[in-house]
């Protein structure tokens, strides 16, 4: 679990392309602790992730659980451009192309 939240945490860091060092200390830590957290060595305290949910705007869920709240929205916001026959054509495309990956594996 650890290594999976030291995952998460390091990709949202590169996404807002921010050095280790930089990220750190905007979250009140060291750098050398940062890599450790990243690698799955150690975890936050709850201050220091609160710290870090403020500096990313990104929710305890996600880099603790990997639950995007987000993303569902975001989801359901493009799905409901769609007419249910097109959303059942696109689930029908989907379906026949992971058959047809599977099958060339």
């Amino acid at each position: 679990m650890k290594q999976e939240i030291g995952k998460r945490i390091k990709n949202i860091r590169e996404k807002m392309n921010m050095t280790k060092e930089d990220f750190a200390k905007a979250i009140g830590i060291s750098g050398q602790y940062l890599g450790i957290v990243e690698r799955g060595g150690s975890c936050l305290s709850v201050e220091k992730l609160k710290a870090l949910c403020d500096l990313t705007n990104v929710s305890a869920d996600y880099i603790l659980f990997g639950k995007d709240k987000d993303l569902i929205n975001t989801t359901k916001k493009n799905l409901s451009e769609f007419s249910d026959t097109q959303i059942e054509t696109g689930c029908k495309t989907l379906k026949e192309l992971a058959l047809f990956i599977k099958s060339i594996e």
